[in-house]
């Protein structure tokens, strides 16, 4: 009854039942599994929290991760906000310090949660729990967004792909910002058609995004990425709320996401055989790293 494999279905859902998407994740999970609503609302009450520890952990430890690639960015961002002395606004900047904080507990081997992978994990706490935090919202409401967030990403998997090896990081981060955007979009009283639209917006402005880890590591650029991605996502929900329209539809927009992964060249999927990895400097940091796992460092 509440199961969906597409944008337009899910809408149609909430159209027919006059629920926001949120409880319509929540039911189709519950039709799903079986399980309780309380149960179900506790699971993501519990991603939520654990997003919330991985912020604030990041940003105010001097974390390192375990290549030595990366690590500490975060802190030294949110030090800056803390003086005022950032060029974006305090709500931007700390959502970025917030995204690169959940990136460097991952890369230091820290709890987070993978949404909807561990290379974009900072993308949605980053972004949903910045704007929360600035209007006030409760943990329910985060917890119901991340519902919303859930069915974006649902409906991504299905038809497109959420795999940077399969995809680029367009499926990766790009996914991610489009999560947030629709997620953000309910969590300020927006409609079922603008978070689809917010999220067709969050797509467009990342539609080709490569993948070019160096050394492999999610670690460069993935971590600023997230950033960008956690920026991209609070942008395109203020689009569709301000009534903006996508003009593309965002089932289509999602097939685009998919062919334009399968376009990518090969070099440039998670493989670390192009771009960023492949320049001299990728190419050194590779060597050093591998060195140091040789040598047992």
């Amino acid at each position: 009854m509440y199961q969906f494999n597409h944008g337009y279905e899910l809408l149609e859902l909430t159209k027919k039942f006059n629920l926001p998407i949120s409880q319509i994740v929540v039911l189709a999970e519950q039709e799903k599994t079986g399980e309780g609503l309380d149960t179900i609302f506790q699971k993501m009450r519990n991603n939520l929290k654990v997003m919330k520890e991985a912020i604030n952990k990041g940003l105010n430890e001097d974390l390192k991760s375990v290549s030595g690639l990366s690590g500490g960015d975060a802190k030294k961002l949110y030090e800056r906000i803390i003086i005022g002395n950032t060029l974006s606004c305090e709500t931007m900047a700390k959502a970025a310090a917030s995204a690169l904080a959940v990136t460097e507990v991952n890369a230091s081997m820290g709890k987070i949660v993978a949404a909807p992978t561990a290379g974009s994990s900072g993308v949605i706490p980053g972004a949903l729990i910045t704007v929360a935090r600035k209007f006030g919202k409760s943990d329910d409401d985060m917890t119901r967004a991340l519902f919303t967030a859930t069915g974006i990403g649902i409906i991504i998997a299905k038809n497109a792909t959420l795999s940077g090896a399969e995809g680029g990081c367009q499926a990766e981060v790009g996914s991610a910002s489009a999560m947030a955007a629709a997620a953000l979009v309910e969590l300020m009283g927006g409609t079922p058609e603008q978070c689809l639209t917010a999220a067709s917006f969050a797509i467009m402005n990342l539609l080709g995004l490569v993948c070019d880890p160096v050394a492999g590591l999610v670690e460069i650029p993935c971590e600023k990425r997230n950033a960008l991605g956690a920026l991209n996502a609070m942008i395109c929900a203020d689009f569709a709320i301000a009534g903006m329209d996508s003009v593309i539809p965002f089932d289509e927009v999602v097939e685009a996401l998919y062919k334009v992964g399968k376009a990518i060249p090969y070099a440039l999927r998670e493989t670390a055989e192009g771009g960023l990895a492949k320049t001299p400097t990728g190419i050194r940091l590779k060597k050093e790293i591998f060195e140091k796992v040789e040598r047992g460092d």
